[in-house]
């Protein structure tokens, strides 16, 4: 019997017979039929008794019991229901925010909003100011400089050999270009996800972009590298760590060693960042990187060159503005490497001031901390994205440590939709979402086919159709836990109410 599971009444051994059943043993005559049995049994006594149900739910339950309900009720379109379990929630707890609230909320921080720079950072400006030498070799006899300071503490933090700090990331790039040896006319391979600084630092030291297709992930297509790299007789690559994504590095470095190609990464946004246990920044030739106040560590404007190349760094040193200067700098080559660089080496000055320097030096012990607490808020993010229908992260490779300053989705199936209706209700609920599908660049979103000053646009349709639903948010560490689990709300509520997107 402990095998059988729908029947109308089972007589079990030699001793029980049907007329058992039907006269007097108890059970009944009135089985069901045509495979009733499936989801009822035969007559009984409780068929002919009338039940009533009740219930009562106190304020307590409620919390449990009406959140789930409203859930429910919205998901199946029916908002009375709905409505009638969150009066109740608002009833008896005033002081909570409800998911149905995020249908109403507008998000009241700022997304360009960055923390406050350091008391001892303030402190050492004051300083600064009120002696007046605010100049990079403003200093006196026997004094290092913040600037130099700064530079040899980065590249110790980095793990390079020699660093350069500049008057911004842009700048890091010109000058990494034309220290590395890029001569008028020379192509640079690139990938073709980046902003409008990298095309403009290589346009600017006379080189000539190839773009290079990218990948679901955003990261360079590696194939796409090679075939280009084969092709076009580039020598140079400047390759984007756009907003903190990591190319599989060892397969990037192999294409370049194949075809003798100088590497530059532009790490704007992967400061702290490591790849199978590496530092962003340490594969190439020479890197750079940003302290713009919407990086990492925050100058306002201002970049970092390192390389452990001496030539590189001697010729980007001169070509900082260092007159012969160059030995007081605290994280360059020995000086005879200077010999002729320093006489064959043009001066366009771009080298950090000391309040710029004095201002991050405070803030570089405690970026390690700070990477963690972004990486934090991006889980947030991702987790809320995820369960979103419509709406699609990309995983992390194992071997990629990033930093979590920013996040990326992609809204939608294969064209744009209704993404820009999703840009503009977010932005009505005061959430900040860049979409890179547009074709007219706007603020600081915009397109390899954006720069006209670059002549005829190559055709990139993988790169296009990418883009056409890359969606971007900035994550400030001005905001809490809390703040980017009510930004996924919101996001995900205007995605559903659009649909499909």
């Amino acid at each position: 019997k402990e095998n059988l599971k729908n029947y109308g009444s089972l007589f079990l051994g030699e001793g029980s017979t049907v007329t058992h059943g039907d006269k007097c043993s108890g059970t009944n005559h009135i089985l069901p039929t045509k495979r009733a049995a499936r989801y009822t049994g035969g007559l009984n006594v409780m068929k002919f008794l009338k039940i009533l149900t009740f219930q009562e739910i106190s304020p307590a339950a409620n919390k449990d019991f009406s959140a789930v309900a409203s859930r429910i009720s919205r998901l199946e379109g029916m908002d009375g229901h709905a409505r009638a379990c969150d009066w109740r929630l608002r009833k008896f707890f005033p002081d909570a925010t409800w998911d149905f609230d995020v249908g109403m909320k507008r998000f009241s921080k700022s997304f360009t909003q960055q923390e406050p720079i350091p008391e001892s950072a303030i402190e050492r400006v004051a300083e600064i100011l009120r002696s007046g030498r605010l100049h990079r070799y403003n200093v006196s006899p026997g004094e290092e400089s913040e600037t130099s300071a700064l530079e040899r503490e980065y590249a110790d933090w980095q793990g390079a050999k020699h660093c350069l700090a500049c008057t911004s990331g842009g700048y890091a790039l010109h000058i990494a270009m034309r220290a590395a040896g890029l001569k008028p006319g020379d192509k640079v391979l690139a990938n073709a996800w980046t902003l409008a600084p990298v095309p403009g630092a290589i346009h600017n030291a006379g080189g000539v972009p190839v773009f290079v297709e990218i990948g679901e992930d955003w990261c360079i297509d590696i194939d796409d590298l090679r075939t280009k790299a084969k092709n076009s007789g580039a020598k140079y690559l400047m390759l984007s760590h756009m907003r903190g994504h990591i190319a599989d590095m060892e397969a990037v470095c192999a294409v370049c060693t194949e075809f003798s190609i100088t590497l530059i990464e532009d790490c704007a946004h992967t400061m702290g960042a490591r790849w199978e246990g590496v530092r962003s920044g340490n594969f190439g030739h020479v890197a750079c990187f940003s302290t713009q106040t919407y990086k990492h560590i925050n100058s306002g404007e201002g970049g970092l060159l390192t390389t452990d190349d001496p030539e590189i760094a001697a010729r980007a040193i001169i070509h900082s503005g260092s007159y012969m200067l160059y030995e007081s700098h605290g994280a360059a080559p020995e000086a005879d490497v200077f010999d002729d660089i320093r006489l064959d080496t043009p001066n366009f000055s771009g080298r950090m001031d000391t309040i710029r320097a004095a201002i991050l030096r405070a803030q570089l012990p405690l970026l390690e901390e700070n990477i963690h607490r972004w990486n934090v808020r991006y889980r947030i993010l991702e987790d809320g994205f995820r369960a979103v229908r419509g709406l699609r992260t990309v995983a992390r490779p194992q071997h990629e440590e990033f930093v979590g300053s920013s996040i990326q989705f992609h809204a939608g199936g294969p064209g744009p939709g209704r993404i820009p209706d999703l840009v503009e209700k977010c932005a009505a609920r005061g959430v900040d979402i860049k979409w890179f599908g547009a074709a007219e660049p706007h603020a600081f979103t915009s397109r390899y086919d954006s720069w006209r000053y670059l002549g005829e646009t190559q055709p990139l349709p993988e790169t296009l159709r990418i883009l056409s639903t890359t969606c971007d948010l900035r994550v400030p560490l001005t905001f809490s836990e809390d703040d980017c689990r009510e930004i996924a709300k919101i996001i995900g509520k205007e995605v559903s109410d659009l649909g499909a997107i």
